[in-house]
């Protein structure tokens, strides 16, 4: 999935234009990648954590060459899945019964609707 088609599922399924929901979009990637720039850990619950890992040097060769080349040290963003999104992809049911719709709404979670009064999304 691109970015252009994620922001056409999210604006398709909360009635937001696909420009607003693009803007909500950069606005979150931007904050975990700023986030991750000052090392700070993101974790989103039930789908994974960023962080930023440090690599050592190490050495390297020159694949035309074959000449050895030091690889200086650097820090590299890092994801880690949670276990709901791990057991989803793997194809397990989750242990407390609730399930995850393709839109990624929990079944067990409910939707608000006009009135006040709450729905399951299905």
């Amino acid at each position: 999935m691109t970015k252009a088609e994620l922001v056409e599922r999210i604006a398709a399924k909360i009635n937001l234009t696909k420009k607003d929901t693009e803007r909500v979009v950069n606005i979150v990637f931007g904050s975990i990648i700023q986030s991750l720039a000052g090392s700070d850990k993101v974790e989103l619950r039930g789908f994974g954590s960023f962080r930023v890992r440090s690599r050592e040097s190490r050495d390297g060769r020159n694949p035309r060459t074959g000449d050895k080349v030091a690889i200086p040290p650097k820090k590299v963003p890092f994801f880690k899945a949670g276990k709901e999104l791990r057991e989803l992809v793997d194809g397990k049911p989750e242990e407390n019964g609730s399930a995850v719709s393709s839109d990624g709404v929990r079944a067990s979670a409910s939707v608000p609707r006009a009135g006040g009064t709450e729905e399951k999304p299905f």
